[in-house]
């Protein structure tokens, strides 16, 4: 789920939150970047072109002094964030995870990009109705909760509330858009074989130009065959860090992630806590509380790896995976610029 953390109704996922702080709105004057330290900016300065590393979101009153000059509250940070986040010297990509629970326009879009710079991209994750076999029980999902849902995919819908706009909208600021499918019953997939084949069919029947990336949630589903159908029409695995993962370089070696168009990966939990766990230990995510080194380098290497072979990488990071996204973001960077040019590739 998107990271979200106000004193009112979470923005995008209508779930309750921890209190914020509150924001000092100063006198009108917009919210504007930090003052990278001169080592952060260095480090922005030499990062390869290909390379994107950012966050899952933008709208975090605990990132004041980090990424932001001032506190404000989350739905100021909605409006007013993106711009002063994208000149932070290490980010060079955002998820827009909102689009999980529900699409936006092309308008929309088309007012995220006008606020960043052109080598910055946006890594937008499918609605989810692209991806659920069947409606959870939760609440939220009312009279169609625990029903079968037919629009799992199909890509007439995805092409016309997914690509569509987000082409559109962002233009060559556009990333990977993200299928993720969130643990579920194989079986309600149809089996492991039956769904490959559907998975296949879905993303060859998506307009072609956009870059299509896969993320599934469940380790059985982590077979040749699905690699084997993601590098037939041109998709990218996504390496999902989530305690129920494998750990990345047995992802990425699975999937031969490094034979395809991009390197895509999404840093989102330590190996041994919850969402929410994480997320009361870690608020309000402005200093790493739990550094997981051994994560952080192997992305580091199938990163520096994917390089090497001239694929650009796209990483997003959680608060929820160390304790402050854009501080895991910048020693990912360091890593990753530490790391032999020559590194030999991993999973190819």
């Amino acid at each position: 789920m998107a990271d979200q953390d106000s004193s009112q109704l979470d923005l995008f996922t209508g779930a309750p939150s921890p209190v914020a702080p509150k924001a000092r709105r100063g006198k009108g004057e917009p919210v504007g970047p930090a003052v990278p330290s001169e080592d952060v900016r260095a480090l922005g300065e030499q990062l390869p072109p290909g390379l994107h590393l950012g966050t899952s979101s933008w709208t975090f009153p605990g990132w004041k002094g980090l990424v932001y000059d001032r506190e404000a509250t989350p739905a100021r940070l909605s409006r007013e964030g993106l711009a002063a986040y994208a000149q932070h010297p290490v980010l060079r990509t955002v998820g827009v995870d909102r689009t999980f629970y529900a699409p936006i326009s092309a308008a929309t879009f088309a007012e995220y990009a006008a606020q960043v710079p052109p080598g910055f991209r946006f890594l937008v994750k499918a609605h989810e109705a692209c991806t659920l076999a069947r409606w959870p029980l939760h609440a939220r999902y009312g009279d169609v909760r625990g029903q079968p849902n037919e629009r799992f995919l199909d890509a007439a819908y995805a092409t016309e509330f997914v690509v569509a706009p987000c082409v559109e909208g962002l233009g060559e600021r556009a990333g990977p858009i993200v299928f993720q499918l969130p643990p579920q019953d194989v079986q309600e997939l149809g089996g492991v074989a039956p769904f490959v084949e559907r998975l296949h069919a879905f993303l060859s029947a998506l307009p072609r130009g956009p870059l299509y990336a896969v993320e599934v949630r469940n380790e059985a589903l982590l077979t040749d065959a699905l690699a084997q159908a993601l590098a037939d029409v041109g998709a990218a695995p996504v390496l999902a860090v989530w305690k129920n993962m494998p750990p990345v370089e047995r992802q990425a070696v699975r999937l031969r992630a490094l034979q395809a168009p991009a390197l895509v990966a999404r840093w989102m939990l330590p190996p041994n806590l919850d969402y929410e766990e994480a997320r009361r230990r870690y608020f309000p995510f402005d200093r790493l509380v739990d550094e997981d080194v051994r994560t952080r380098d192997a992305l580091a290497r199938v990163s520096a790896a994917a390089l090497n072979l001239g694929r650009p990488v796209f990483i997003t990071l959680n608060n929820k995976a160390e304790g402050s996204a854009p501080l895991s973001a910048v020693q990912l960077a360091r890593s990753v610029m530490s790391r032999n040019r020559n590194t030999p590739g991993v999973g190819s």
